[in-house]
């Protein structure tokens, strides 16, 4: 069977172009499968049943792996063996009857208002460096919007009269409003900072260099802020995005407009927010009703 999944591996990096990261799981996935089957008697893909992949995924469970990590199994299996059913290989496809376990979705972890106040005070708005900086961090969290847009966002997406970021997605496309706090500091760094640094460019935020900024060099820029206001979390700009959508939501935003402020295509994964909004009610009802506590 190792070979079939040589095989295979070659046809998702050869055919379907799958990204490192997809080959190298499926990979591991399916040689993990592999050794199993050799170890109870199954050499070929036609030796193997419905029943023996479900034992399979039993054993996966019993070993303690993560719903999570037994679905990615699940999935690599699934592709493994249509992909065979396709050569010819096998006759029938006798991966149907396995299903995913369901996976709770929890709330993301969030930084506090607090905590994003302080996050967000800490560039000294003296030097260009930080005053772009503190442009960066505030439209972040009032934007919602997602690192790689970030850094891909170019002068023209600005519109500091009307209090707007055109935000480009793959494939989509949509308006942010921004907050006046954020066009605060995105006025002040494009009058007063951006023309040294970006000379040259239409990308809105570049490092030092003139460059576009990275993802990389965005990361390690919150994790030094971070530091410096002595936030005990580990922090990175995907949490200030969740932030951003939690606090809208908690403080009774509606969650369509959420959705279409982060670029959602399906609102069940805005609807996440909704376990911090509920968390918070709990926790106001438990501190305020005089019998909560009895």
């Amino acid at each position: 069977m190792v070979q079939q999944v040589d095989n295979y591996i070659e046809y998702l990096s050869d055919v379907k172009h799958a990204s490192g990261n997809t080959i190298a799981s499926y990979r591991r996935d399916l040689l993990k499968l592999c050794n199993y089957f050799e170890s109870v008697g199954c050499k070929a893909p036609t030796d193997v049943s419905s029943t023996d992949l479900s034992s399979y995924v039993i054993s996966l469970e019993r070993v303690g792996m993560s719903s999570a990590t037994i679905s990615r199994n699940i999935a690599s299996i699934k592709s493994f063996f249509l992909y065979m059913l396709k050569k010819g290989i096998i006759k029938e496809d006798c991966t149907e009857q396995l299903k995913p376990p369901k996976i709770e979705k929890k709330a993301p972890e969030v930084l506090t208002v607090e905590e994003v106040n302080l996050l967000l005070d800490q560039p000294s708005k003296i030097t260009p460096k930080e005053i772009r900086d503190k442009a960066m961090l505030e439209l972040l969290y009032a934007t919602g919007m997602r690192v790689s847009e970030l850094v891909s966002l170019k002068i023209e997406d600005v519109n500091l009269t009307m209090s707007y970021i055109y935000c480009r997605d793959v494939g989509k496309e949509r308006v942010i409003p921004i907050e006046n706090a954020a066009r605060v500091a995105l006025e002040n760094y494009i009058k007063n900072a951006r023309e040294g640094m970006c000379e040259g460019s239409n990308y809105l935020f570049t490092n030092l260099k003139g460059q576009p900024m990275t993802r990389q060099g965005f990361w390690k820029l919150i994790k030094a802020y971070a530091k410096k206001a002595g936030i005990n979390k580990d922090i990175t700009p995907h949490m200030i995005r969740h932030s951003f959508a939690s606090h809208l939501v908690t403080n009774g935003a509606d969650l369509k407009a959420v959705q279409e402020m982060l670029g959602h295509s399906d609102i069940s994964t805005t609807q996440i927010y909704l376990k911090s909004r509920q968390s918070r009610i709990k926790e106001e009802y438990d501190r305020a009703h005089p019998r909560a506590k009895r």
